[in-house]
């Protein structure tokens, strides 16, 4: 049976995350076929694109991970030749990434593919419905990162998957019970 056969019945919550996980797939093949970078990689790049350098904790707030996450990143990218670190004459715990003219032409080149505004299906080329998904997209996301930090630590289904239903008294009246 086709996978778009169960999706017009699929909670909204499931749909994104099938979306995020196929445009996750999509997007590390091609970073890994056109640049040789993870989706890790290609995020410090483009986090760094605008300034060229930035604090290694700053990094790590822009790319929405812990600095201690970001380090095996920055340490591939130094290899490659993508990053430099650089200490902080200021602060000796403090280190700068900084880009390279090869990592800066590369995050050019990631940043203006991302930045391309071609539509993506026939519902988003109407800007109305554009708009209605983007407002909905952020304020899930936003209420996604705001409960990641504020549940930090506690296990439980990730986004877009159901909460199992309690079904031990299903069918049971209430003076049934005891």
């Amino acid at each position: 049976m086709p996978l778009t056969d169960h999706l017009d019945d699929a909670p909204l919550g499931r749909l994104v995350a099938m979306a995020g996980h196929l445009a996750t797939q999509r997007w590390s093949r091609y970073l890994a076929e056109a640049y040789g970078l993870s989706p890790g990689g290609a995020a410090v790049l483009m986090a760094l694109h605008s300034d060229g350098r930035l604090l290694h904790n700053e990094v790590a707030d822009r790319c929405a991970v812990r600095a201690a996450t970001l380090t095996g990143v920055v340490d591939t990218l130094v290899r490659s030749g993508h990053v430099e670190r650089v200490n902080n004459e200021g602060d000796r715990r403090a280190v700068w990434v900084n880009l390279t003219a090869e990592g800066s032409a590369i995050a050019a080149q990631l940043h203006r593919r991302v930045r391309h505004r071609d539509s993506l299906t026939s519902v988003d080329a109407d800007p109305s419905n554009e708009a209605v998904i983007r407002r909905f997209l952020i304020e899930y996301i936003t209420r996604l990162a705001d409960k990641e930090e504020n549940d930090s630590g506690r296990r439980g289904p990730g986004p877009g998957q159901e909460v199992p239903e309690d079904t031990s008294q299903r069918g049971r009246s209430a003076h049934v019970r005891g």
